[in-house]
């Protein structure tokens, strides 16, 4: 896990919601990819993110896993990079 020490506080507070979900699948899924992504992250793709931390964990695990379809408002181009991210499975 990345140190929050260095981000601003909107990027802490979202590394550690990202961690610390309801379910731990969830926070594997989110907090690797906030490890490897909050940094760098647009305003804009941080507006996003953030709308999914308040999206059920289950739902937002389907859509992740395929299990379910992305609807089309959160199939964009950073949720996509979240799923690869997911997926590839080479991060840790």
């Amino acid at each position: 896990r990345i140190s929050s020490e260095g981000l601003d506080p909107r990027r802490r507070r979202l590394l550690f919601r990202s961690w610390h979900r309801g379910i731990r699948e969830m926070d594997l899924v989110l907090g690797r990819f906030a490890d490897a992504h909050i940094g760098i992250l647009s305003e804009a793709e941080l507006d996003e993110y953030e709308t999914w931390l308040d999206v059920p964990d289950q739902r937002i695990f389907a859509w992740v896993n395929g299990a379910q379809a992305v609807p089309g408002e959160v199939d964009t181009a950073l949720f996509r990079r979240l799923r690869e991210f997911h997926l590839r499975g080479d991060h840790g």
